[in-house]
C-alpha cells in the first residue's frame, strides 16, 4: 500500500485553483486607454486685502 498518491495531490491542486478563481471579479480584458487627463494648472491664491 502506497502512502503517497500523486493523483490525489493533483486533484487537490486543481480543486484549489478552481475554488480560488471563483472569487475573481472585474473585466476579463484590458480596457482601452482613454485620452490622458488634462494637466492640472496650479491655482493662484486669492489676493491679500
Amino acid at each position: 500500500m502506497r502512502l503517497f498518491h500523486p493523483e490525489v495531490v493533483l486533484i487537490g491542486l486543481l480543486l484549489t485553483a478552481l475554488l480560488a478563481s471563483c472569487g475573481q471579479k472585474g473585466p476579463l480584458y484590458l480596457p482601452e486607454s482613454k485620452a490622458p487627463p488634462p494637466a492640472s494648472t496650479p491655482q493662484n491664491p486669492p489676493p491679500k486685502p
